[in-house]
């Protein structure tokens, strides 16, 4: 697994956005997303979600996934148990704004099957652990959850979420995730990155 990434911003574009990791400029990513290696996706046999082993304990009661949805959201309060009771949620797929945290999923941005396809298969448990839980990358986003189930496990080569203005702050992540877990693109997928992030 490659880890060469060297660095993370904040973005400072919206309340509910404040804390994401800033995904790499674009130039960045086109001259990262010409150094991934190039090849067709692995066989999904022996592939299980749970060996991603995700959602895992950040600090006293919270998860994962608790930790993200009070990093993204504004206003949010938590009881005893750290779930969320109250506060709203910026989706950036789809520009809505969501007052319940049922209606919001915490969005691999590389799915997890994705990553299997592109090279996870070969990883340790713990790689993937890490992958499913990195907080440190803009891997992990709150969005609305029926806009993000229908992504499910796509890569750019199908899917892109519906805001337009969002599209090129997704390429520069997918490549700044791929890259920097040495994950592999197919030919598809890189030349629906490429068209993006040459107009970014």
């Amino acid at each position: 697994m490659k880890v060469s990434y060297t660095g993370t911003a904040l973005l400072s574009t919206t309340p509910a956005q404040a804390a994401l990791p800033t995904p790499i400029a674009a130039s960045a990513a086109r001259s990262y997303l010409s150094s991934l290696t190039v090849t067709t996706e692995h066989s999904r046999t022996g592939y299980n979600r749970d060996l991603f082993r995700h959602w895992i304990t950040i600090s006293g009661a919270c998860d994962t996934r608790e930790t993200i949805l009070k990093r993204d959201g504004t206003g949010v309060v938590t009881n005893a148990s750290c779930a969320a009771t109250s506060g709203s949620w910026y989706s950036p797929y789809d520009g809505a704004t969501r007052s319940a945290a049922s209606d919001v999923d915490i969005d691999h941005l590389v799915p997890l099957a994705e990553a299997w396809d592109s090279g996870a298969y070969n990883w340790t448990a713990a790689e993937r652990e890490q992958f499913a839980n990195d907080r440190s990358r803009p891997q992990l986003l709150a969005v609305t959850d029926n806009v993000n189930q229908p992504k499910s496990d796509l890569d750019p080569g199908t899917w892109w979420p519906s805001r337009t203005a969002y599209k090129c702050t997704y390429a520069r992540a997918w490549v700044q995730v791929k890259h920097y877990y040495g994950l592999t693109v197919d030919l598809t997928e890189k030349s629906a990155l490429s068209s993006v992030l040459n107009g970014c």
